[in-house]
């Protein structure tokens, strides 16, 4: 399945079937990232439950800390 990922078309592995997974994929925090599906922000909450489908838009931004 093809989704788009911060604007660039991504096959998500067979594994990856929620917006939990992919962030467990890349290793990201879900306290440390935003995530936008089909052009509107999700909650935390809601990760688990959002089912990625053929052609959904995703952009995660991660927040990053320093000085």
């Amino acid at each position: 399945m093809t989704i788009q990922l911060n604007g660039e078309p991504l096959d998500c592995p067979e594994k990856v079937v929620t917006v939990t997974d992919l962030l467990d994929f890349y290793k990201l925090d879900s306290q440390m990232v935003i995530v936008e599906y089909n052009q509107t922000i999700i909650q935390r909450n809601q990760y688990p439950d959002v089912h990625l489908q053929k052609g959904d838009q995703i952009e995660l931004v991660h927040f990053v800390g320093g000085g």
